[in-house]
């Protein structure tokens, strides 16, 4: 029986591995594979701006190290926004088996001449997009165009209507004909499928 594989969560720059949006994503994963959150230095010492990028990246290289030595299945990095960021730069650094990104910060501040798109451009390991049609940091035509230029295998699930935390309005939902958990388990067989065509899954 193969070893489920293990995810390494990292949290956005709002908020941290205690938020619920990240307990419940951490127990929807659970379905699948081992999860293991962390947060990084500022978090943990209670500061709200976000260390400089480096540190983020080190520690992140470094929770990414340890998440190795206790799993002999598939290392996931998977992270909400900055922390989607920050796992794409370690996957460049630490061998891991792919990298998922709920709502990748695609433009700085929201400004679409500042794009944090060379990170991506560099990666070898496979990567699933989660992004959501209302999401101003990642607007999806920038995105596309970024993933044409990319070598590795790139896959995108579109939440349509969600914003940078997948979240889908009520209206829409309504005019979906759809609720939330529905939208989210569908986020969650999309990262299960990207799983098992990229990875030993």
């Amino acid at each position: 029986m193969e070893s489920r594989p293990l995810f390494l969560f990292a949290p956005g720059a709002g908020a941290d591995s205690s938020h619920p949006w990240m307990q419940l994503w951490k127990q929807r994963l659970a379905s699948i594979g081992e999860v293991t959150l962390f947060d990084y230095p500022y978090m943990r010492s209670g500061r709200r701006r976000p260390d400089p990028l480096p540190l983020l990246i080190r520690a992140h290289r470094e929770a990414a190290v340890e998440a190795r030595r206790q799993t002999s299945g598939s290392l996931i990095l998977i992270g909400k926004s900055m922390g989607s960021r920050v796992g794409c730069h370690v996957a460049n650094e630490e061998k891991v088996d792919a990298l998922v990104c709920l709502g990748y910060p695609l433009c700085g501040a929201g400004d679409r001449t500042k794009l944090r798109d060379q990170v991506l451009r560099a990666l070898e390991a496979p990567i699933l997009f989660v992004q959501g049609t209302r999401d101003a940091l990642c607007p999806l035509d920038l995105l596309e165009e970024v993933r044409q230029a990319m070598r590795t295998s790139r896959t995108l699930h579109i939440v349509k209507g969600g914003d940078h935390s997948l979240r889908v309005g009520k209206r829409e939902l309504q005019a979906q004909g759809t609720t939330q958990e529905a939208i989210d388990q569908e986020v969650l067989e999309a990262i299960k499928d990207f799983l098992v065509k990229t990875t030993a899954v």
